[in-house]
């Protein structure tokens, strides 16, 4: 099944429990302006409070979960959506309620938003627990820093139980024995992928490893050569991971994940990231000790085909965005498979081309594979005349594109105008990840 079909599903369980409520109205409910406010009340916390259930079933984050929703960035920025409309419509439910029981009173509407009822004032803290985590996620707000962000997060534990809590001791529009039947399955959802997220998954869900090397391919960018304790991770290529390190000493990141793409190649004895100074945490990691212990979760990513089947490729890669194309290559060459492909590798100039001779031998090994640079300082933006040159045949192949999201966002557009299919262009971004 396609990953937009699962996520079209996915929306579907997310509605189910307005077409159920649907089931149960009448007449009565549409028949003046107040009814009709009423119905529209409810119906917004219905469903608001049924989506933000299923937005927190799916950052479980199982590991291999993500793939049949075309990867983890998929399945988060599904999640953010589904999280965004769940907040949109229970800010609306208190509104269209107010609103219907204005058609009696003044008195009353206000009595309907704020009275001495228990239930109503917990209702009212899961929402303005809502406005503290999920509103930082709408890009008016900027974006939020990550740390901050996670934490925020944690809020949503709380802002669903007294959501339901809510819910359960003031719903009157299903039946009673239904009422519970609805939401105990959907709690059940949600907790059972809470329950993987904060219990399973940090006794049993992850792997011990130690940095046994650090190599430094450029001045703000570092290779982690990692060795298992315990489990090794079972991975394919182009995939990235959770890392948690456990050095003390590190300014920054100290037992933080943070997500990373590994460079390695899967049969390897151990593990490959690269990594670029791109913010706190990661900086601390260009100093790190060899010896330290690391947690690793994951994989993740759905970015590569799961099998080899020799249809041509068209590769974009763009600084640090080179890892995942990096680890493939790796692969590629370790099993001397061929490969009919073309990189096209956009960095400012040579001297930021990361892992290039690497690159050039890998290519090298790799029969139908083929190395374009783009230098920006030369060239300037990437553009259509330059991908038409390096690559005539660009609209029969499938593309990757990885690296900054300008670059993400332009090559995406390049390729489109060229006549490349939507469906065969695939990105990979972290974003709140």
């Amino acid at each position: 099944m396609s990953a937009r079909k699962i996520a079209a599903l996915v929306w579907f369980l997310a509605l189910t429990p307005g077409l159920v409520v649907l089931i149960f109205m009448g007449p009565a409910d549409f028949d003046s302006a107040g009814a009709v406010l009423n119905t529209a009340g409810r119906l917004t916390g219905i469903l608001g409070l049924s989506m933000l259930l299923v937005a927190a079933a799916l950052c479980c984050r199982v590991p291999g979960f993500d793939r049949p929703f075309g990867g983890l960035t998929k399945l988060w920025q599904l999640h953010h959506r589904i999280g965004a409309a769940a907040f949109l419509l229970l800010l609306a439910h208190p509104v269209f309620l107010s609103l219907a029981a204005a058609d009696v009173s003044l008195s009353t509407s206000v009595a309907t938003l704020f009275s001495n009822t228990p239930g109503l004032w917990l209702g009212w803290l899961a929402l303005l627990s809502m406005m503290v985590f999920l509103a930082p996620s709408f890009a008016f707000f900027g974006l939020p820093g990550y740390q901050r962000w996670k934490w925020l997060h944690r809020l949503s534990g709380p802002a669903i139980v007294l959501a339901l809590i809510h819910t359960l001791l003031l719903a009157r529009t299903l039946p009673g024995i239904w009422n519970w039947i609805l939401w105990t399955v959907f709690l059940a959802i949600a907790l059972v992928a809470l329950g993987y997220r904060w219990l399973f998954s940090r006794v049993w869900g992850r792997h011990r490893y130690l940095i046994d090397e650090v190599h430094t391919p450029a001045n703000n960018v570092v290779e982690l050569v990692l060795k298992p304790l315990g489990e090794p991770l079972d991975y394919v290529a182009g995939q990235f991971v959770y890392l948690t390190p456990y050095d003390k000493n590190l300014e920054a990141g100290y037992r933080e994940e943070h997500p990373y793409t590994l460079s390695s190649a899967p049969g390897e004895s151990g593990l490959r990231i690269a990594i670029k100074d791109l913010g706190n945490a990661s900086r601390a990691l260009q100093s790190v000790t060899p010896g330290t212990e690391v947690n690793i979760e994951g994989p993740y990513g759905d970015f590569f085909p799961r099998t080899e089947d020799g249809r041509p490729e068209l590769w974009i890669a763009g600084g640090i965005g080179i890892t995942p194309f990096l680890g493939r290559l790796r692969h590629l060459a370790r099993e001397g498979l061929p490969a009919d492909l073309h990189l096209v590798f956009c960095v400012q100039d040579e001297s930021r081309a990361l892992f290039l001779e690497e690159l050039k031998t890998l290519v090298d090994r790799i029969e139908g594979a083929s190395l374009s640079l783009h230098f920006f300082y030369r060239e300037g933006p990437l553009s259509a005349d330059f991908l038409h040159r390096h690559c005539p045949d660009l609209t029969q192949r499938h593309a990757y594109i990885c690296g900054p999201v300008p670059l993400l966002h332009l090559a995406r557009k390049l390729l489109i105008q060229a006549g490349v299919p939507q469906h065969c262009i695939l990105t990979e971004e972290f974003v709140l990840l």
